[in-house]
């Protein structure tokens, strides 16, 4: 809520940085909590230094981009997520077990984070306002109320629907492990092999679907991915103890929701003049609410197990998806391909 307004006053270099310092030594810290109380200390400190750098570090990535590729280079950039945290990271880790302490393996995956903080200290330039500005469709930087983002259709609609593609996400990523075990009866291999289709998942949706719509519209785009979600978790809802088919319709659910969720980032972006609207006091916002709802989406969705069955946690997501299809049809298109003149911040606000 705060580090985003940070940026946009002292710059993207003195915010990066030290979040992704100080998140790679808690990460390593975390080997050394000797209790329940200090794991979770250390784990909210983590969080808090992940919410620093999640704002602008997307939009030191537009900055850093034409108009054009807005939508490709966040899906690259956000593609970090499902590929090494959702695919590699779970693979590399559970073999590193086997030979060494788990405690070491916290401090192995500081090593990293503070290799890629050294390259961002080299390469990373603040870009002045009046520059980056001319990476968004509005050209705007003049001063603004905080406030004054809400006038930007986009923006609102994309608070209802980043919640939309999270319900998904998150309740998936939650309870579909017990789902797999519990309700379908796999064993404990199946269902390791079929979570691993969120990590393929997410990381072609984030690559695919994004700069797809760089071409041919955002709009469109988050269309064909509410209806391709819907259909997907459909059938896996109809699927019963098949491997094979769950991996497959799994990964395309998280395919497409990746994919919104990557696009939603996009279509929002606003450029305004530092301390007033920026991509920062958005994204941070947007940072927020995404936070509140990774803790409350999977609450909801354990009522809905435990009262009605855990079969019906699919419904609670296509009933999200539904209400998101919604969304995706009142939004703005924003990708210049489809703009044949430049839009300005009233026109984009209608």
């Amino acid at each position: 809520m705060f580090t985003g307004r940070l940026a946009d006053r002292f710059g993207h270099r003195k915010i990066l940085i030290p979040a992704a310092i100080a998140f790679s030594l808690l990460a390593g810290a975390s080997g050394l909590a000797t209790g329940v109380g200090s794991l979770i200390l250390i784990r909210a400190l983590m969080g808090f230094a992940e919410g620093a750098y999640a704002p602008s570090s997307i939009t030191a990535t537009l900055d850093a981009s034409s108009p054009e590729r807005h939508g490709q280079n966040v899906g690259i950039q956000q593609t970090a997520l499902p590929l090494f945290g959702l695919g590699i990271a779970p693979i590399l880790v559970t073999q590193l077990l086997k030979v060494m302490p788990w405690h070491w393996i916290f401090a192995m995956v500081s090593l990293p984070g503070l290799v890629i903080c050294f390259f961002t200290w080299k390469l990373l330039r603040d870009i002045p306002p009046g520059v980056a500005a001319l990476h968004t469709e509005t050209h705007d930087c003049a001063s603004h109320k905080s406030h004054d983002v809400l006038r930007y259709r986009n923006v609102p609609l994309n608070v209802v629907g980043m919640l939309c593609w999270l319900t998904c996400l998150i309740v998936l990523s939650a309870l579909l492990p017990n789902y797999l075990i519990d309700f379908l009866h796999l064993s404990l291999q199946q269902m390791g092999f079929v979570l691993s289709a969120i990590g393929a998942g997410g990381t072609l949706g984030s690559l695919t679907m994004p700069a797809l719509s760089d071409r041919i519209g955002r709009k469109p785009v988050m269309v064909l991915c509410v209806l391709g979600a819907f259909v997907s978790l459909y059938l896996l809802s109809r699927t019963g103890p098949n491997p094979a088919l769950l991996f497959a319709f799994l990964m395309a659910t998280i395919f497409f929701v990746f994919s919104m969720i990557m696009l939603t980032r996009r279509t929002d972006q606003r450029r305004g003049r530092a301390g007033d609207i920026d991509d920062d006091g958005v994204r941070s916002g947007e940072r927020h609410r995404r936070d509140f709802w990774r803790r409350i989406a999977p609450a909801v969705a354990g009522f809905v197990a435990k009262h009605f069955g855990i079969q019906y946690i699919m419904q609670l997501g296509m009933g999200a998806l539904a209400i998101g299809l919604i969304v995706a049809v009142s939004l703005k298109e924003t990708a210049p391909a489809r703009l044949k003149t430049v839009a300005t911040p009233a026109a984009l606000s209608r």
